[in-house]
């Protein structure tokens, strides 16, 4: 179902795929877009117990375009660096494949607004995390990317030479 890499020897192996996950904070979530365009929007994002989860609002193009097809892709790019003398990027990127729910039960919902909260405000306390989340709980929605194939991908430059 999800095609090889042709450059195997530049592929990322599952551990450090999910190591990109975990440092990353933004992607690009591509979706069954309007018209049978695709929609691709960048998007904060966490990752915990091997799923990715997103906040969004509760109406708009990302929720139309999960309850049309579920199936998205996720891709995070954790370095770029432009090399202007060979012409090239030394690059470093992941891209999880999976398919989106919405989460509907309010306390799966809390659990993955409080893990949100607590990526990208790491030093207030779960109390302000609480508030937060109140204050917006009617206006948030989150969803859950469940990864079903994940492939990494590293500039030729990065990657260790092989011991053969």
């Amino acid at each position: 179902m999800f095609r090889e890499m042709r450059r195997k020897r530049q592929a990322l192996s599952p551990e450090e795929c999910a190591a990109v996950l975990r440092r990353g904070a933004s992607g690009v979530l591509a979706l069954d877009g309007d018209g049978g365009y695709p929609y691709a929007v960048p998007i904060s994002y966490v990752c915990a117990g091997g799923k990715l989860y997103f906040h969004c609002a509760v109406t708009g193009h990302k929720l139309d375009a999960i309850a049309r097809n579920p199936k998205a892709s996720f891709c995070v790019v954790d370095q770029d660096r432009v090399v202007p003398e060979e012409y090239t990027t030394y690059f470093r990127s992941v891209i999880a494949f999976g398919r989106m729910r919405v989460l509907t039960e309010p306390e799966e919902k809390r659990a993955a607004a409080e893990t949100l909260a607590r990526r990208f405000a790491p030093g207030a306390d779960e109390r302000a995390h609480s508030r937060e989340i109140d204050r917006y709980w009617n206006a948030l929605c989150m969803l859950e990317l469940t990864v079903e194939h994940l492939t990494g991908k590293a500039a030729k430059e990065l990657i260790p030479p092989s011991g053969d």
